[in-house]
């Protein structure tokens, strides 16, 4: 049980990361995400990658 309680919390964890990841993305003003070469309409694709590594 403890094992799927601490599964469950990873998961809630990432899931809070790679949202406060795509919205951190989506707001980031457009001449510094072009300067990153970071285009915002590509927010949940790199966060999926940041957070889960896929």
């Amino acid at each position: 049980m403890t094992t799927l309680i601490a599964q469950l919390k990873t998961a809630a964890q990432k899931r809070a990361a790679y949202n406060r990841t795509v919205s951190e993305i989506e707001r980031m003003p457009l001449d510094v995400a072009l300067d990153l070469g970071i285009f915002r309409e590509d927010a949940h694709k790199i966060a999926m990658k940041a957070v889960y590594g896929a």
